[in-house]
C-alpha cells in the first residue's frame, strides 16, 4: 500500500479491527456497521470510504454471546501491515483475562501508538468500545489523556490509569463518566490554534454543537493542513485516540469518526439508514461536529 500522509486520499480508509477471544460481539457489530455504510456519494454504492480487516489469534474468534467470526489476519500478520492503517479499532469484552494473560492486543495497541510517534507525518486514530479503554490503559496510552469507559467499569479504569501514575510511567488520565465517546488530540488544517474559533478550552464554561464545520479531514478537502511539527508535538506524535463507553456508544464513536474523515452529511446518512439517533460525545479542547 502506498504511503499516506493522512486518511485524505483516493484508496480507501483503511481499517484493523482487533478481536481477541470472547470479545463482545456488539461492541464489533456496532461500528462495523457504521463504517461499511459510510459512502462519499450517498447516490454511488460503491464509493465506499472504509476497508475494513478483522485481525485475530485465530481464524475464527469466538464471541461472549457465542457467534463465531472469521478473521482475516493473525496477529502476526497485523504487526506486519500495521503501518497499512489509518485506523485501529480495539474491541470490549473478557478484559479481565486479556489483562491478566497480558495477551493480544495489547502488544499491537503499544506497536500503533509507537508507529505514530516514529512517523507523525501520517494521521492515524485509535479507537476503543466499552471496554476495551481498559486495555489502553494497562498500554500507558492514555496517560495525560481523557477517557471513558463502560459505567460499570470506572473504577477499574481509573486503578488502572492510576498504576500508571504510581510506577512512573505517565500522567493523570481525566476519567470522564457518562460521556458517549471521548476524543483527544483533536486537530483542524486551518488558521493557529490559538485563533481557531472551532477550538475550545477546557476553561470554557459548557460545550455547544457547531455546524460552522464538517470536521477536521473532509474528503472535500482544504488549502491548508495542519503542520506535521504541531502533530510531532502533540502527545503520541498526533495520535487521534478515541474511547467509547459502554456497548453500544461504539455506534457513536463510529459516526464521529465518519464525521471527521469523510464529513458530517455522510456520518448523518448512516444513522438515518441505520435508525440511530447519534448522540453526540466529548471533544477535549474542542467542539463536537
Amino acid at each position: 500500500m502506498a504511503s499516506k500522509t493522512s486518511a485524505v486520499a483516493d484508496e480507501p480508509i483503511e481499517v484493523l479491527i482487533a478481536l481477541h477471544d470472547k470479545f463482545d460481539l456488539m461492541d464489533f457489530a456496532g461500528p462495523v456497521e457504521v463504517l461499511t455504510t459510510a459512502l462519499h456519494d450517498a447516490n454511488d454504492p460503491s464509493s465506499k470510504v472504509f476497508d475494513v480487516t478483522i485481525a485475530a489469534g485465530e481464524p475464527k474468534v469466538l464471541s461472549e454471546q457465542g457467534v463465531i467470526i472469521g478473521s482475516q489476519c493473525s496477529w502476526k500478520e497485523a504487526h506486519e501491515r500495521l503501518n497499512d492503517f489509518d485506523v485501529l479499532i480495539v474491541i470490549g469484552g473478557n478484559s479481565a483475562e486479556t489483562l491478566e494473560k497480558k495477551a493480544e492486543p495489547l502488544d499491537l495497541i503499544t506497536a500503533y501508538a509507537e508507529l505514530q510517534k516514529n512517523d507523525p507525518s501520517r494521521e492515524r486514530t485509535l479507537l476503543s468500545v466499552c471496554t476495551g479503554s481498559l486495555f489502553l490503559a494497562k498500554a500507558g496510552i492514555l496517560s495525560g489523556l481523557s477517557a471513558t469507559t463502560h459505567a460499570d467499569y470506572i473504577t477499574t479504569l481509573e486503578i488502572l490509569c492510576s498504576r500508571v501514575v504510581i510506577e512512573g510511567k505517565g500522567d493523570h488520565t481525566d476519567v470522564i463518566e457518562d460521556a458517549r465517546y471521548v476524543v483527544n488530540n483533536l486537530r483542524f488544517e486551518i488558521g493557529d490554534e490559538d485563533d481557531n474559533p472551532y477550538v475550545r478550552r477546557k476553561s470554557d464554561a459548557g460545550r455547544r454543537p457547531s455546524n460552522a464545520r464538517k470536521g477536521s479531514m473532509s474528503f472535500k478537502g482544504a488549502s491548508r493542513r495542519e503542520s506535521i511539527a504541531r502533530r510531532a508535538a502533540m502527545r503520541l506524535g498526533g495520535l487521534r485516540v478515541i474511547t467509547a463507553g459502554g456497548v453500544a456508544s461504539g455506534v457513536d464513536a463510529a459516526l464521529y469518526l465518519v464525521s471527521i474523515l469523510v464529513d458530517e452529511e455522510s456520518a448523518n446518512g448512516v444513522a438515518r439508514l441505520m435508525q440511530w439517533t447519534w448522540t453526540k460525545g466529548v471533544v477535549v479542547d474542542g467542539l463536537d461536529v
